[in-house]
């Protein structure tokens, strides 16, 4: 008999392979699990030296799997931004920027997030003017909520020499008013513009904000992530940063890239056979093909409400992304999509089965993200082509539901930020916070899966879309493992899997929806190692 390194046992273990929780005990040796049963199967696996976790009623369960984020974009505005997101107004949100620049070194961006000028009394988009009023010798950049556009002030712009003169690069816009005049606002690609120049960070600065969105992971139960191309913000990335982590034995979080898409197939093979462990690998390709609701740059079918002389558009030519993806389908790389509009899911999903008759049936797990409006006859074709759906639950309770209501019209609404139906639609929905549109914390997206609660905290959107709780925390495990092709090693608590294991503070089974918000991580095991534990509760340990 196999002596565990580590026991550990709940009167409530959610393997994932069933709909509750039940009393468990799980033997770990090494980084596997090589047995699940009872506490009296469990015995014999017990020796001298094995370590004893006993957990009362508190949750056992797989370790979260993030299925999108952006690793360093997020952990730049967790630990070196402001935070704009409960600002109403222009003039508070240069207040508050004017008050963090004295707390930051002189030679340092200020750089912020989370403004939404649509929770604002005076809805309109903010300029560089207010800015330049209260800082105006130190340059400025501010993130919006969605991250499809910034508001910078005048030093921003000389300093990256954007001038009236400036060409804004495909795909993106450099807003001027009605004198021809830069309002300091910049969508879409046009962000790069300043974006390159604010973001080019000392690699010491990045490994600070690596280290600290590992502990913040760790903390939260966040065993593995996918993390995604964030197009401006990949100025941050550092692949070869988590490799040196990986070698050293110090990454405490699974991270599966997704570089990406474009027409250089070579690279991306490169790359997928460079990065290619248990805990650091390539998994696919990511591309955009729209942009947001509020910036109406999410491609629909219908022109927008509120301004109908467009219906947003496709980020790159239609047939270039054609192209890309049949390059990229043929060489296996699994692709996933930014699409938010019903034109966009509808354009993807076409891709995807232009893919499939050029290069032929395979299990390729495409995937497409947010999926925030989608026309009901496309939602059958995910299961007929195999794709994923990956949703963010909490984005809709992002801003107020007018945002897309007084845009794309109500006759739509039914179809807006869909989860229960696309979970019975297909095999695996996987999900994720897209960190940090959102934040990192699971129990939030878990809360807004189960409840549907809004902007408002009050009303439930769409409430035939709730999913239980079981399939929330199925979709951000076995599911999230499934969209990576890891189902084999990740996501339920089964012998031969690796051991990827976290104890929450309660048993979420038991508790009433809105105490899910408060759960706590006591206790993360990742690969087999304790990578983070409450103190209270460790090292509460037996050893025999």
């Amino acid at each position: 008999m196999v002596i565990a390194d580590k026991v550990i046992s709940s009167e409530a273990v959610f393997t994932g392979l069933e709909n509750e929780a039940k009393p468990a005990a799980i033997a770990i040796k090494g980084n596997k699990i090589i047995a699940v049963g009872s506490m009296e199967e469990i015995k014999p696996f017990i020796g001298l030296d094995t370590k004893e976790y006993h957990y009362g009623n508190q949750l056992i369960m797989p370790g979260f799997h993030d299925a999108h984020l952006h690793l360093m974009f997020g952990s730049l505005f967790s630990h070196a931004s402001i935070n704009l997101s409960d600002a109403h107004s222009e003039e508070e949100v240069a207040s508050l920027v004017k008050q963090f620049s004295e707390n930051v070194h002189a030679d340092e961006w200020i750089i912020g997030y989370g403004w939404d000028h649509t929770n604002w009394a005076e809805k309109c988009l903010p300029t560089r003017f207010s800015l330049d009023k209260v800082v105006p010798n130190r340059p400025i950049i501010l993130f919006h909520a969605e991250g499809h556009y910034s508001w910078v002030n005048s030093l921003a712009l000389e300093n990256a020499r954007v001038t009236n003169e400036t060409e804004a690069p495909p795909n993106g816009t450099i807003q001027k008013d009605e004198n021809n005049e830069i309002t300091g606002i910049l969508l879409e690609t046009a962000m790069n513009l300043v974006v390159d120049i604010a973001l080019a960070f000392p690699d010491k600065r990045k490994e600070e904000l690596f280290e600290e969105f590992l502990k913040k992971s760790a903390q939260l139960g966040i065993t593995s992530v996918n993390d995604l191309f964030a197009s401006s913000f990949d100025k941050l990335n550092s692949f070869d940063m988590y490799k040196a982590y990986d070698e050293a034995g110090k990454l405490t979080t699974r991270i599966h890239l997704y570089p990406e898409l474009n027409d250089d197939i070579d690279r991306a093979i490169s790359l997928r056979e460079k990065y290619n462990s248990e805990k650091l690998q390539l998994a696919g390709l990511k591309q955009f093909i729209d942009g947001v609701v509020t910036g109406h740059t999410a491609y629909m079918l219908d022109p927008y409400l509120d301004k109908p002389i467009t219906q947003g558009s496709t980020a790159f030519p239609v047939e270039t992304i054609k192209n890309w993806v049949t390059k990229a389908d043929k060489e296996g790389f699994q692709i996933r999509f930014h699409t938010i509009g019903d034109g966009a899911v509808r354009l993807a999903l076409d891709i995807f089965e232009a893919a499939r008759m050029d290069n032929g049936v395979r299990d390729s797990r495409h995937a497409l993200e947010h999926i925030e409006v989608i026309h009901p006859t496309d939602i059958k074709r995910f299961k007929e082509l195999g794709v994923v759906p990956s949703v963010q639950p909490s984005h809709l309770a992002l801003m107020p539901k007018e945002s897309h209501t007084l845009r794309v019209g109500k006759e739509k609404d039914p179809y807006t930020y869909l989860c229960k139906t696309l979970y019975d639609a297909v095999e695996y929905i996987a999900l994720g916070t897209d960190y940090p549109i959102a934040t990192l914390d699971p129990f939030k997206e878990i809360f807004h899966a189960i409840t549907r609660l809004d902007f408002t905290g009050d009303y439930e959107w769409n409430s035939q879309e709730q999913i239980t709780l079981a399939e929330a925390l199925k979709a951000y495990t076995k599911g999230s493992a499934y969209s990576t092709f890891r189902e084999k090693d990740l996501g339920t608590l089964e012998v031969g899997k690796l051991a990827d294991i976290i104890v929450l503070d309660k048993n979420l089974f038991e508790v009433e929806n809105k105490e899910i918000l408060q759960t706590k991580v006591l206790l993360t095991i990742m690969d087999g190692e304790v990578v983070y534990s409450e103190s209270v509760y460790y090292p509460t340990i037996l050893v025999n």
